[in-house]
């Protein structure tokens, strides 16, 4: 990756950032819905949402906090890590009051699966416009760099040591965190 990814002039690599940073929300708001109910939502999204509750912030606030180093794994910050920390959390907040609530087992296991795609098609949308990757899957991007390890592997790894951090904290714990810990990987 070009350092600070200014060299990248394509007008199709900006659409396709703002498309999978659109996307990956929708998804993310799917899952959202989740987290209270009997199949507790997805993991990469407790501590934004625990944040949220705990200091009555939005989620976009949240999500600006994050700022990881990108240099240590050579992985360099850029337009799309900007956009990235900035409007996926406002289109979560955009889209969240419109997701209803499902109330059957089916509805919420067709919504979690349907987020995780969504999850999965966004990041790789704005991931592979390589105008820069978010805080997350920057870390995601730099492991896999420096370990040799498959992007599957390291998300994987990833979400289940947020899951059982989450799971130690008193956070949800339920049958769709774990599905998403799990699925979330190769959906990227």
């Amino acid at each position: 990756m070009n350092k600070f990814h200014l060299s990248n002039r394509d007008p199709y690599a900006y659409i396709q950032l703002i498309i999978g940073l659109f996307v990956f929300p929708a998804g993310s708001s799917s899952c959202l819905r989740l987290i209270w109910e009997w199949l507790r939502g997805v993991c990469f999204m407790w501590d934004h949402e625990q944040f949220s509750v705990n200091a009555g912030k939005s989620i976009s606030d949240r999500r600006t906090y994050c700022n990881p180093l990108f240099t240590f794994f050579k992985i360099y910050p850029g337009i799309g890590t900007l956009f990235n920390m900035i409007v996926i959390g406002f289109f979560i907040d955009l889209i969240n009051p419109h997701v209803p609530s499902m109330h059957n087992h089916f509805s919420q296991i067709a919504m979690l699966a349907l987020g995780i795609i969504l999850i999965g098609i966004g990041s790789g949308l704005y991931i592979n416009a390589n105008l820069g990757a978010g805080p997350r899957d920057g870390l995601m991007l730099g492991l896999s760099k420096k370990t040799g390890k498959s992007i599957r592997l390291i998300r994987n790894s990833m979400e289940i040591m947020i899951l059982v951090t989450g799971f130690f904290l008193g956070g949800p714990v339920g049958v769709g965190t774990v599905a998403f810990a799990l699925a979330i990987g190769p959906s990227i």
